[in-house]
């Protein structure tokens, strides 16, 4: 839960906190914190008197098939899988599904769930690779049961019988956001905080949000899924969205949206 600094010197002559002094010949120095830098660990708010730190993280994938005959034989398999998972009929497609699997682990992608994917009753569906994401959970530093954000809450979202509508979507923001002083960057992302929050409080939407930087095919920053009981009030919400200053002004691209009913979640 909160595991040390990652250990490691500094060659002789080398800076810590810029790696060369004075930046090279000439040069102006380098205020960069390296130690900082290289400390992965996820942050949370304050509790009790200590900042939390968790070195745990959730990976989750959506793959799309179509060419679906027969879910049942699908819904079968994934029970017998015991994996985490959740799969949806593709509102857009009528012999279409969606399965967003998720683990600690990013080897179950490659071991796990490839040789379940790849054997009966997958092995016969139709990939539909423009639908494919992949993210992980992260934290903004805010958070007040940290691992419990990482690793549970995102499970609880997608695998929550009473929410079985779903939208999942990538999006990527314009670069011109990350040199925005931080604090304007908060006063942006606030708008967003409290239109999810009053949603979410409403029980008309809850939102899943993944970080896919160097994840993503398609160099999205972000993996997002708002789910709830009723699909109009997701779609409500991302109407919602479109007015913020966000998604207005500082967002490159959104989608494709996968659009999907759960007809399987784990327990």
């Amino acid at each position: 839960m909160n595991p040390g600094h990652p250990q490691g010197g500094h060659p002789k002559g080398e800076d810590k906190k810029g790696g060369h002094p004075g930046g090279g010949k000439g040069g102006p120095p380098i205020d960069i914190d390296t130690e900082a830098l290289i400390d992965v660990r996820e942050k949370g708010a304050e509790k009790d008197g200590e900042r939390q730190h968790c070195d745990r993280r959730l990976f989750m994938q959506l793959t799309a098939f179509g060419n679906v005959t027969d879910t049942d034989a699908l819904i079968k398999a994934l029970k017998e899988s015991g994996i985490d998972c959740a799969m949806y009929a593709d509102v857009n497609d009528p012999k279409g599904i969606g399965l967003i699997t998720m683990s600690e682990e990013p080897g179950f992608f490659v071991t796990t769930l490839r040789d379940i994917l790849n054997k009966a009753p997958f092995d016969t569906l139709t990939q539909k690779h423009e639908y494919t994401m992949m993210g992980r959970t992260y934290a903004i530093g805010h958070e007040q049961n940290l691992e419990d954000w990482l690793v549970e809450r995102s499970k609880r979202v997608a695998t929550n019988a009473d929410w079985p509508w779903a939208l999942w979507y990538p999006l990527r923001r314009k670069g011109e956001f990350a040199l925005l002083p931080k604090r304007e960057q908060g006063m942006i992302l606030m708008e967003h905080g409290v239109i999810g929050r009053a949603f979410g409080g409403a029980d008309l939407g809850h939102d899943i949000r993944l970080t896919c930087n160097g994840l993503d095919k398609n160099d999205n920053d972000f993996v997002i899924a708002l789910i709830g009981k009723d699909l109009f009030p997701l779609s409500k919400l991302v109407e919602t969205m479109r007015g913020t200053k966000q998604t207005s002004t500082y967002i490159e691209e959104m989608g494709p949206f996968f659009i999907g009913r759960a007809i399987y979640q784990s327990k």
